[in-house]
């Protein structure tokens, strides 16, 4: 049993082998849960574009669709497409596929372009990037991830891991001709919920409890998000 996607077209079974058999340096170590293995390489795709290869073996997550099990991989993939179509920035999908190996365990890929010029907004931050750019684009970093979040919502997708290590930033240019740019990464848990409300509810309340941010900078990030949202999120 195979299930196989990239960006644009079914991709067929030695794609599958070719990114399987792909080495680099691990990003994320293998570590062991949800009854297999699951790690991140750094790799470098034929075309001399980096690439990241989420790779897994036997890692599931069970749900009322899905009660015998299904990689985590495809529930990325899923979201990845659907916030793509919300214009949430994530990353761009290369190759995905899933298939059972010789000993019924599920091998599992998710293959993505690299953000490019993106770096963690944290370091962002430590590397002097707020002073060096100004107040009035860090409003604008703020405002980008607010609209971000927002769309992402109103599509009634929660991140449901969104700690401030997953938001990704890039700023190109100085002063009003800066261009602001906010990706979000790592959306393995990424899941519908039955109203905007909730997964808004939830995201949020995440993301303050692992960033960061002054109160000050909290409140215009909230102050941007329900502009964009046109919805109060109590409780933040």
């Amino acid at each position: 049993m195979a299930v196989q996607c990239a960006a644009t077209e079914v991709a067929p079974q030695d794609r599958f082998d070719y990114f399987w058999n792909l080495r680099g340096e691990w990003v994320e170590e293998p570590n062991v849960r949800r009854g297999g293995e699951s790690g991140v390489q750094r790799v470098m795709g034929s075309d001399g574009q980096l690439l990241y290869a989420k790779r897994q073996t036997g890692h599931i997550y069970r749900s009322w669709l899905h009660p015998f099990g299904r990689p985590t991989v495809l529930r990325e993939r899923d979201a990845l497409i659907g916030l793509r179509l919300l214009d949430v920035r994530v990353p761009e999908i290369v190759f995905c596929g899933a298939q059972r190996d010789p000993v019924h365990k599920w091998r599992a890929l998710l293959v993505t372009k690299s953000l490019d010029g993106f770096e963690e907004i944290e370091h962002w931050y430590a590397g002097g990037g707020r002073e060096r750019h100004g107040e009035a684009v860090h409003d604008r970093v703020l405002k980008e991830l607010a609209d971000n979040l927002a769309r992402m919502h109103k599509g009634r997708w929660q991140h449901s891991c969104l700690y401030i290590k997953h938001v990704f930033v890039r700023v190109t240019g100085e002063g009003e001709s800066a261009r602001v740019e906010v990706a979000l990464i790592d959306l393995e848990k990424c899941r519908q919920r039955l109203t905007a409300h909730r997964a808004a509810a939830h995201d949020l309340k995440q993301l303050r409890r692992h960033s960061s941010f002054s109160e000050t900078d909290w409140k215009k990030l909230v102050y941007f998000y329900e502009t964009a949202s046109g919805s109060a999120i109590k409780g933040l």
